[in-house]
């Protein structure tokens, strides 16, 4: 494949053209990171910093056109791509304030004169990363990661090819130096080279276990840092003192966020059996009134899928559950990229929408006796993202912690990344942290310096 076509998922338009790299556009690319590298290091962490305010004012100033280049490539409501570019603006203020604090040296008391640990930038890192946020997705690897000092080369979806150039510009813009961040139109064979290359010093990918077992395997053999935020099949825990009246419209956003396209959304809902009927029918009137239309429309609230072919993975998934005894409760109307939001009842486990993840607008319903129960459920996944609980009693949910394996444990409140706090998965659902302090010390060498007199 010598060219990259991107396609509007709703009305199956097209919308640009693309050549892929050459195989010396991409050795010139890295070696401009490499050089740009050299002299980038050696700004002050304040000087880095300040830039993020003209990355700020850019995508505030061209928030309208940004947003609509993600609705147009990928298919997500205008509204929810408005809050993607919104999300942006403030991860850029949040490391503006805050970088050269969590980058300062760290100062250690021992027997010498002095001995601290300072916090050095690698050198170049590459970016593989997906589609279902094209602008945040990159923006909360880009930003901390230049602002320690590193250069940054991207690998993005080829269907959002318009907003990995569109980033690119915007850094170009803002004033960082060429070379500093790159967009690499480049197939997976050219990513494989790349990685091998000495200059690359660490990988970050956000994406599907098969592509991060991949980027592992090649970067383990080639002794590169990895950073992997793969797939996730979070729990939702509904306990019968759980107050619908106030968290309702979270739980089906949890679900439904980005026509369910989402590795953090809530997939499996396990409600405890004092509930369930009254959670069922609220649950299903809510999601049946969901706004379907063209994503450009500012009320749609559930767009399209973003590829012919994930709604066809996402039917398969169903129909296979269904087979094995899951019950259709609502929905499952499907048409090319249109996937109807739809609720599965009498999941269990050993059924596909119980034991994968499901990328789309499908909310699986498990019913348990109690809520020992529901926590047992919850830990029963080969994945690792995040675990939601909705009760009154705050108390007892946090006792029950450290018995949830994920990377985050959210009492009353949807999973969700937000700048001030780390993100990240474990088990199948990857390794490492973005974000907060410590996203931006992912890659970074912690030196140790020891000086005598």
């Amino acid at each position: 494949m010598s060219k990259i076509e991107t396609i509007n998922p709703y009305n199956n338009q097209h919308i640009k053209t693309y050549t892929l790299y050459s195989t010396q556009e991409v050795n010139d690319a890295v070696t401009s990171a490499n050089k740009t590298f050299d002299s980038w290091q050696l700004l002050s962490v304040k000087k880095r910093a300040k830039l993020l305010d003209k990355v700020a004012n850019i995508l505030h100033q061209k928030i309208d056109s940004y947003s609509q280049l993600i609705t147009d490539e990928m298919g997500k409501p205008i509204s929810e791509s408005k809050a993607e570019i919104e999300k942006c603006i403030l991860l850029c203020d949040f490391y503006k304030k805050n970088a050269d604090l969590l980058l300062a040296d760290e100062l250690i008391e021992t027997e010498a004169h002095e001995t601290f640990i300072s916090y050095d930038p690698l050198g170049v890192i590459l970016a593989v990363m997906p589609w279902n946020y094209p602008f945040w997705q990159v923006m909360r690897f880009a930003i901390p990661t230049l602002t320690a000092g590193n250069t940054a080369l991207l690998k993005h979806a080829s269907n959002v090819t318009g907003c990995a150039l569109a980033i690119q510009n915007i850094f170009v813009e803002a004033g960082y130096p060429d070379g500093c961040f790159q967009t690499l139109l480049a197939d997976h064979d050219q990513i494989e080279k790349i990685i091998e290359n000495d200059v690359i010093k660490a990988v970050s990918l956000t994406g599907s276990e098969k592509a991060g077992i991949k980027i592992a395997e090649i970067s383990g053999k080639n002794l590169k840092k990895t950073v992997l935020e793969l797939g996730g099949n979070n729990a939702c825990i509904i306990l019968n003192d759980a107050n619908l009246d106030i968290h309702l419209d979270t739980i089906v956003k949890a679900r439904m966020q980005n026509t369910g396209q989402s590795c953090i959304a809530a997939k499996r809902f396990i409600i405890e059996e004092g509930i369930y009927d009254e959670f069922l029918k609220r649950f299903t009137e809510k999601v049946a009134a969901l706004k379907v239309s063209d994503p450009s429309n500012t009320n749609c609230e559930v767009g399209v899928m973003a590829r012919e072919d994930l709604a066809d993975t996402l039917k398969k998934q169903v129909e296979n559950s269904l087979e094995k005894g899951a019950h259709l409760h609502f929905g499952n109307e499907n048409n090319k990229t249109y996937y109807q939001p739809t609720i599965l009842t009498n999941v269990k486990p050993g059924m596909p929408v119980f034991d994968e993840e499901t990328f789309g607008p499908v909310a699986s319903i498990i019913k348990v006796k109690d809520k020992e129960e529901a926590y047992q459920m919850a830990s029963n996944s080969r994945f690792g993202l995040g675990t939601m609980i909705f009760t009154k009693n705050i108390e007892d949910a946090k006792k029950h912690i450290l018995k949830i394996e994920d990377g985050s444990f959210f009492i009353n409140e949807m999973v969700k990344s937000d700048p001030r706090l780390p993100f990240g998965g474990t088990k199948a659902s990857g390794y490492g942290r973005e974000l907060s302090r410590e996203g931006i010390l992912e890659f970074v060498n912690k030196k140790t310096v020891y000086i005598n007199k």
